[in-house]
């Protein structure tokens, strides 16, 4: 049962309905046709009208209808398709629900076989939204996939909510419900399962969206059944290029056992899914704030404060310019967060000088602390990464790869600080973590005036719908 607002021919005659004129199938399922429409009204509003017959409907299918009306009537939230109206007459029942023109996830994922990292954040970030709108009102869906989920532009908006129940965290259901390939291993093998199976959903669509097929993809059912009932866990595709918070994100969601996958409250706070630079009504002023500042620091001759400052708030400029829908407040808008991108390159010069000669003294007492730490291997090995991490990062690959590096030294280093008394070496290990974290937090700051250039001039979802467009 999902409305899937693309392009298909029907040879049957839509059901008349007063207030609307019903065109073309968009598509149906074993209970429901959904058609495209318009409102008889000056304005020629378009619609989708699901249209759910009496007949059809069996006690069970009637109360998940009953409950899906309930929760869209209720429910208003930008990432969510809003029900509209809802009518009936002696055959049939009608949703009437805001018209999406781009079609479902599924069709755009397959026009474009995989989607870049950038994209399918953005996506999920959209659909994390969503999510934390209704666990908060404790609403599960119970039915992510691809194709309940449809786009307007580049706005992802969640759609049939057949299965979705009022569900507090502490209540279970066993009655199946969903698609098999995004269904949660725990409703098939343990046949008890609660609102934590929206979070499996969404790692298999987050999945599919980076690699192209889900995790579960069979040539047949009984292929299909196996791997649900399997105690392997769930691994990326060989050569998987993806950032280390991604890769992180996506095995934590597809953990097979319920209780060690992640939480919706960890899953909103996931560095990946990033609600806080997610673009919003709130992203200009939050970045008008912070540019403020970094002016006051630079005026004020602190650059490395200044840089820091400015990289902060161009992640809030670059999701207000993809948020604005005015072409010429956002050209107006790139034109001035490119003055910013170009006083951040020059401080970004400056602040390089500056960190030559503590950068030089850090080098000498790494090589001091080597010396020190031949007794013992991991630290030894943190002190290798810290050091690989400096030549590739000097070399000129000032990337995620080199950041993970840091990150992974760093945690290693604070792991062996906890352990380390009080003496000389305790006093290195302390300052050299300074100056990792230091160097860390410098190269964010580069990749991300870096990332911004990259995103000032064109948002790379609205590029991929357009793409995307032109391809079907």
């Amino acid at each position: 049962m999902c409305p899937v607002q693309g392009s298909m021919a029907s040879s049957f005659a839509p059901p008349k309905l007063a207030d609307f004129i019903l065109t073309e199938k968009l598509g149906s399922g074993t209970y429901a046709t959904v058609y495209k429409a318009y409102r008889k009204t000056d304005s020629r509003e378009a619609v989708a009208v699901k249209v759910v017959s009496k007949k059809s409907l069996n006690k069970a299918s009637m109360e998940n209808l009953l409950t899906e009306i309930e929760i869209l009537k209720t429910v208003r939230h930008p990432h969510i398709v809003q029900l509209k109206d809802f009518q009936w007459d002696s055959e049939n029942i009608y949703l009437i629900l805001e018209w999406c023109s781009g079609g479902d996830l599924s069709r755009f994922i397959r026009s474009r076989r995989i989607l870049p990292e950038r994209v399918a954040r953005r996506f999920l970030q959209q659909i994390a939204c969503s999510l934390k709108f209704l666990h908060e009102k404790n609403i599960s869906h119970l039915d992510l996939k691809p194709q309940n989920i449809l786009l307007s532009g580049s706005v992802l908006k969640l759609a049939d909510f057949g299965f979705a129940q009022y569900m507090s965290p502490w209540d279970e259901q066993s009655a199946l419900r969903g698609s098999p390939l995004y269904m949660a291993p725990e409703m098939v093998c343990r046949r008890q399962y609660d609102a934590r199976v929206d979070l499996w959903s969404v790692g298999v669509i987050l999945y599919e969206t980076l690699f192209g097929r889900a995790p579960f993809a069979s040539r047949s059912f009984a292929e299909l059944e196996e791997k649900i009932r399997s105690d392997k866990p769930i691994e990326l595709p060989a050569g998987a290029r993806v950032s280390r918070d991604c890769r992180d994100l996506l095995l934590r969601l597809l953990d097979r056992d319920p209780d060690s996958r992640i939480s919706f409250e960890e899953f909103f706070l996931h560095p990946f899914v990033d609600l806080e630079h997610m673009p919003s009504a709130e992203s200009l002023g939050k970045a008008k704030e912070l540019v403020l500042r970094a002016v006051q620091k630079d005026q004020e001759g602190e650059r490395a404060a200044a840089l820091s400052l400015y990289c902060s708030a161009l992640e809030h400029f670059v999701p207000a310019i993809h948020y604005e829908t005015d072409r010429q407040r956002k050209e107006v808008l790139r034109q001035k967060v490119n003055q910013y991108v170009s006083r951040a390159e020059e401080l970004k010069a400056l602040v390089a000088s500056d960190n030559r000669i503590s950068f030089e003294r850090a080098k000498s007492s790494r090589d001091i602390l080597r010396e020190m730490s031949k007794d013992h291997p991991r630290l030894l090995t943190a002190l290798d990464l810290a050091a690989a991490a400096v030549a590739k990062e000097d070399c000129g690959l000032e990337d995620y790869e080199t950041l993970d590096l840091y990150q992974q030294s760093l945690g290693e280093l604070l792991l062996a600080l906890a352990a380390e008394s009080q003496g000389r070496r305790r006093e290195l290990l302390h300052g050299e973590i300074k100056s990792l974290m230091s160097r860390a937090e410098y190269l964010k700051e580069k990749i991300k005036i870096r990332e911004t250039q990259r995103d000032v001039d064109k948002d790379p979802v609205s590029e991929s719908v357009r793409t995307s467009c032109c391809l079907q």
